[in-house]
């Protein structure tokens, strides 16, 4: 990317991008060069944005890690991402999800000062059993930053609309709700409802409505408790009005920034896309790479065409 490219893409003065590459060249911190992986996915980042109508998307390579989410690539991305949030210091309010990439994101952090920014969950952290949610990252990051943090105390799903309505009424929930209102950048992680260890492992579902069952719904993605089909509309499940967020419709004019990846994760980050729900995504090279093939193998079937069928 040209010096001027990366200004505009973090959002400072070229001058001042000039003189931190050459600063970072002069002492050795990094190097400058051209390498066919590093491009291959700023050529991915392009192309996810044309797909799903992205502000901006970052294309991390891969690590070589064993696990079936690529934590520590993520994790590290996630980190960066943020820090040149609070860097820039252009939003007062920022709103995060919870999860063990979001986690992942934070631990990456160093001690960051986070320059009068605040932090609020969009979404309920508690499990059924009320213990606390082992992704839980809000705490970790006043830590980290130093930043006032405002958890939202109660459990992702309450047990019935009326009980929702009753909770807010609350002084407390209350200014959490204008808190995450006044968030102008949310940065949220993406549920699969075919993944064991995703949204499942959090231990807040009814017994009586699985995974299982939402599938049968439809549902393919979750966010922030609610949930989307294939093609990113929501899916009216046993969980409407109840869970303890604000409704999808809300964010949008926001910057809402989504960060996942796995091959277990293409599926509903896909229809998590296809909402027109995010400004932006931070995912891994191999779950880049799966979400452009996937796209283009809908176009061949969408003008009739067999693919490899007339391909030379």
């Amino acid at each position: 990317m040209t010096q001027s490219a990366i200004a505009n893409r973090f959002g400072i003065p070229t001058t001042r991008a000039h003189r931190m590459i050459a600063r970072a060249a002069k002492d050795g911190l990094v190097r400058v060069f051209v390498d066919a992986e590093v491009s291959a996915c700023v050529s991915l980042e392009a192309e996810v944005m044309r797909r799903y109508g992205l502000a901006n998307c970052t294309v991390v390579p891969d690590l070589g890690e064993a696990g079936a989410i690529p934590l520590r690539a993520l994790g590290l991305a996630g980190a960066s991402f943020l820090m040149g949030l609070l860097d820039r210091a252009a939003h007062e309010v920022i709103g995060v999800g919870h999860g063990r990439t979001m986690a992942a994101m934070v631990d990456m952090m160093p001690s960051y000062e986070a320059k009068g920014a605040r932090f609020v969950s969009i979404l309920g952290g508690l499990t059924r059993k009320f213990a606390a949610n082992p992704y839980d990252v809000i705490h970790r990051l006043a830590e980290k930053t130093g930043a006032e943090a405002y958890l939202m105390p109660a459990p992702m799903f309450v047990n019935t609309p009326e009980d929702r309505s009753s909770l807010l009424e609350q002084a407390g929930l209350a200014e959490i709700m204008r808190t995450i209102e006044a968030a102008t950048v949310c940065i949220l992680g993406i549920g699969s409802v075919d993944m064991s260890g995703s949204v499942a492992h959090a231990n807040v579902f009814d017994s009586e409505t699985s995974l299982r069952e939402l599938r049968r719904l439809g549902a393919r993605a979750e966010v922030l408790g609610q949930f989307l089909d294939a093609e990113g509309h929501i899916v009216s499940t046993p969980y409407d009005g109840r869970v303890m967020a604000p409704h999808l419709a809300s964010l949008r004019g926001r910057e809402v920034h989504a960060i996942a990846g796995g091959e277990q994760k293409v599926a509903a980050l896909d229809a998590a896309l296809r909402s027109g729900l995010f400004t932006g995504l931070i995912t891994d090279e191999a779950t880049a790479g799966r979400l452009v093939r996937g796209g283009e193998e809908n176009d061949q079937e969408k003008r009739g065409k067999t693919p490899g069928a007339n391909d030379p």
